[in-house]
């Protein structure tokens, strides 16, 4: 799926703006931002009950889920597990995401604290675009988690590796011994499986990535799967008793016979551009990624202020 432009019919398309709020950083400011943009349109913003609860902010407190239902513009301010948080939040809903970075690295968000008025002002002239995200769901058993970034299945210390079958298309492909096996999305390419050594994948590809971390396999490669193709993690006898981590979070325990089938959703979330910049751009920035000595040597300074 394409990235597109996003036209509401008219501006009471875009009447309700939803927050999501990191746990501990100061979002005073950005908050403040949003209310006076909001105040001028005569938009409504809502915010989870417990998260505004310490700002005493105007916005009107609801639950999360009521929050992704009715918003029409879902703003998280904080770093990247906030703006996983609002993803899962507005899945399968129709309100896109604006992240505001309010941490350090901050790779999914669009905009700092100060440009969030300018970013809201883009938004009221309609004058952005829509970059779909690949959702991962995990079937565990009777289970059903949901990653924007990575579903990983992680040896617990002391109690041996991580020995996992890839099945591909209902077929076995590699079997892992590692510390980890990380399934990823292209939106979780830049996280935990590049870590690993996985690839830097654009959010528009429609791909799982396969990564094992630290892996003691004579095969030691990753492999890039086609959401057209099933599948699936077969945990292995010889496997210690491993932890499902979902966008980092632990979200069950497997021992070995137990099997995850992996279940790709195009689309799951929209991500507010701006064109600021593309992604390769803040891949090479964020990631700090560099040039071998030998040619960054050779290439003149203005080509390389250029890539920056």
């Amino acid at each position: 799926m394409g990235i597109g432009h996003y036209r509401p019919r008219n501006r009471a398309d875009l009447h309700s703006v939803g927050l999501v709020l990191h746990p501990q950083r100061d979002s005073a400011a950005a908050v403040t931002a949003v209310l006076d943009w909001a105040a001028q349109q005569g938009t409504e913003i809502l915010g989870i009950d417990q998260e505004i609860r310490r700002l005493r902010c105007a916005a009107v407190a609801v639950s999360a889920q009521e929050l992704g239902r009715r918003a029409d513009l879902v703003v998280s301010l904080g770093g990247d597990g906030t703006m996983l948080r609002a993803m899962r939040l507005a899945d399968r809903q129709r309100a896109p995401v604006l992240g505001v970075n309010l941490g350090k690295l901050g790779f999914l968000a669009e905009v700092d604290v100060p440009d969030l008025p300018g970013a809201l002002s883009a938004i009221d002239k309609h004058d952005f675009t829509i970059e779909p995200r690949l959702a991962v769901d995990a079937v565990i058993g009777d289970q059903v988690v949901t990653a924007f970034n990575d579903i990983a299945v992680v040896r617990i210390p002391g109690e041996g590796n991580a020995v996992v079958a890839v099945r591909v298309a209902d077929y076995p492909f590699v079997s892992y011994a590692a510390d980890a096996v990380v399934v990823a999305t292209p939106t979780g390419s830049t996280a935990y499986s590049f870590s690993a050594g996985g690839p830097i994948v654009s959010p528009s590809v429609e791909a799982l990535l396969v990564t094992p971390a630290a892996p003691h396999s004579s095969y030691n490669r990753g492999l890039v799967v086609s959401i057209h193709d099933s599948l699936a993690l077969d945990i292995l006898p010889a496997s210690g008793r491993l932890a499902v981590e979902v966008d980092g979070a632990v979200a069950a325990h497997l021992t070995s016979g137990d099997r995850i089938d992996l279940l790709p959703r195009a689309g799951a979330a929209r991500v507010v551009r701006l064109g600021h910049t593309t992604f390769y751009q803040r891949a090479r920035r964020k990631l700090r990624v560099t040039d071998s000595a030998e040619i960054a040597a050779s290439v003149p300074d203005r080509a390389r202020s250029e890539r920056l």
